[in-house]
C-alpha cells in the first residue's frame, strides 16, 4: 500500500507540473539556478574562512600568493600546464623544505608501490620485472614461489614480450604491471622467450603474497632472513620459526642484513616471540621527553640462543628487532654497525590517493639509548667475505653467527 500511495503523489506532482505555463518554468529554472548558485558561494566562503581561522594573517596572505601564482601559470604560460602536477610538486616541496629525509609527499604511483610492499601483497601473477633495454621487452627478474607465475612455469631470466596479444616492445615496466593488474581475477595469455625460443602460457591473475621471510636449518641452527616489515612478515616468520623448530634447531639466526625497516607492529609482534612478559620492546621520546614505553604483553616466550645480523643498510624496524633482543632477551648482533634510523614515521593517505609521510617521535633502545645518525654497534664486528667451497657459497658473517649461537 505504501508503494502505491507514493506513486500516486508522484503522479498528481506530473501533472500538475504539465499544468505550468512555459513562463513559469522559465521563472522556476532561473530562481533555482539562483538559490544553488547562492548556496554554494557561501558553502565555500564558510569552509575558505574556517580553513584559514587557525592561520595569522601573513599565513593568509602567503595562501593566497600561492593561488595566485598557480593561477597565473594556468592562464598565461606559454605551454600548457598539468595543474594536478603543479599541485604535486608544490607540496613536495613543502616537505623537502622540513629537511627531514623521512618526512615527504608521495605521488599516486609511489603511495600504490608503498602500499603494496607494506602491504605485503599485490595484484598480479607474482613476478618482479624491470625494462630490458637491449631487447626492449620485459625481463623478469624474480618468480616470488607458489605464485601463479612460479606454478606457470616462468623463471627469472625469462622475456614477456607480449600479454593478451600486445606487445611489451614499447611499453614500461609499470605499464605492464598496471595492464596485469586490471585483470584480476581473469586469465592474461603471456608470451616470452627463454633460451631464443618464444613459449606461450596462460596466467590467471591474482592477489599475491610478496616473500619476505626465508629460512633454513644449518645443522640444528636456525636461520630466518627477513627482507622488510610488511603486514604479512609477522605470519610468515611465525611459520617459519614453528617449522625450524618441529625440526628441533637448538638456537636461532635472525638476518636483517639490507632490510631498511617497514611496520613497526610487525617488529614488535616478532620480538615478543622471543621475550619475557613484561621486558621493554622499545621506548618513544618527543620534545626531549619519554612519551611512551612499550612493553610485550604477551604470554610466549623463547630461551635457546639467538644472534641477529647487521650490516649498515639494517634500518629502522630491523634496529628496533635487533636491539630489543639484544637488550630485553641477550642476543648476539653480529656484522656491521647499523644504518642509524631512530625516527618513527606516520603516515595519512589523502581522498585522492597521495600519502604525506612524517616524522613524529625519536625511538630509543629498551636501555634508553638513542641511535638516530649513530646506528647499534655490533658485539662481534666482521666484515663480510664470500668464498665458494665445493658447490656453495661460505658467508664469513652468517658463519661467525653459526659459531656463536652454536
Amino acid at each position: 500500500m505504501e508503494k502505491k500511495t507514493k506513486v500516486a503523489k508522484q503522479k498528481n506532482k506530473t501533472k500538475r507540473l504539465a499544468s505550468f505555463s512555459l513562463l513559469e518554468v522559465i521563472v522556476i529554472v532561473i530562481m533555482t539556478a539562483l538559490v544553488v548558485g547562492v548556496s554554494s558561494s557561501v558553502i565555500v566562503y564558510k569552509n575558505y574562512n574556517k580553513i584559514n581561522s587557525n592561520y595569522s594573517e601573513k599565513e593568509k596572505e602567503g595562501l593566497d600568493k600561492f593561488v595566485e601564482a598557480y593561477n597565473n601559470i594556468l592562464e598565461s604560460y606559454v605551454e600548457k600546464v598539468d595543474g594536478e602536477e603543479l599541485i604535486d610538486e608544490a607540496i613536495k616541496a613543502m616537505y623537502e623544505n622540513l629537511g627531514d629525509p623521512y618526512t615527504g609527499y608521495l605521488d599516486k604511483n609511489a603511495s600504490s608501490t608503498l602500499e603494496e610492499q607494506l602491504n605485503g601483497e599485490y595484484q598480479g601473477i607474482g613476478v618482479e620485472i624491470t625494462k630490458e633495454y637491449n631487447t626492449g621487452y620485459i625481463l623478469i627478474m624474480d618468480v616470488f614461489e607458489e605464485s601463479p607465475a612460479d606454478k606457470a612455469g616462468l623463471m627469472p631470466g625469462d622475456l614477456i614480450t607480449e600479454i593478451d596479444g600486445e606487445s611489451t616492445i614499447s611499453k614500461s615496466a609499470e605499464e605492464v604491471s598496471s595492464s596485469i593488474k586490471e585483470s584480476l581475477g581473469k586469465d592474461v595469455k603471456i608470451k616470452y622467450l627463454r633460451n631464443d625460443k618464444e613459449k606461450t602460457t596462460t596466467i590467471t591473475v591474482n592477489n599475491v603474497i610478496i616473500p619476505s621471510v626465508n629460512a633454513e636449518n644449518f645443522n640444528g641452527v636456525g636461520y630466518i632472513q627477513i627482507e622488510t616489515f610488511s603486514n604479512t612478515t609477522y605470519s610468515q616468520f611465525k611459520e617459519a620459526l614453528e617449522k625450524l623448530e618441529k625440526e628441533n634447531i637448538n638456537s636461532l639466526i635472525i638476518d636483517v642484513r639490507d632490510n631498511t625497516g617497514g611496520y613497526l607492529e610487525a617488529a614488535t609482534k616478532i620480538t615478543e616471540l622471543f621475550i619475557e612478559k613484561g621486558k621493554i620492546i622499545y621506548q618513544l621520546e618527543k620534545q626531549g621527553k619519554i612519551d611512551r614505553i612499550h612493553k610485550d604483553e604477551t604470554e610466549e616466550k623463547r630461551h635457546y640462543e639467538v644472534a641477529v645480523l647487521i650490516n649498515s643498510n639494517s634500518a629502522s624496524a630491523s634496529e628496533i628487532l635487533a636491539a630489543a633482543l639484544r637488550d630485553s632477551y641477550g642476543a648476539k648482533l653480529i656484522g656491521k654497525i647499523s644504518y642509524g634510523k631512530g625516527t618513527v614515521q606516520e603516515q595519512e593517505k589523502l581522498d585522492t590517493g597521495e600519502i604525506l609521510k612524517y616524522t613524529t617521535a625519536y625511538w630509543l633502545t629498551p636501555n634508553g639509548l638513542k641511535i638516530n645518525n649513530i646506528g647499534l654497534v655490533p658485539d662481534i664486528e666482521i666484515e663480510l667475505e664470500t668464498y665458494e667451497v665445493y658447490t656453495y657459497e661460505v658467508d664469513t658473517q652468517l658463519q661467525k653467527a653459526i659459531e656463536t649461537v652454536k
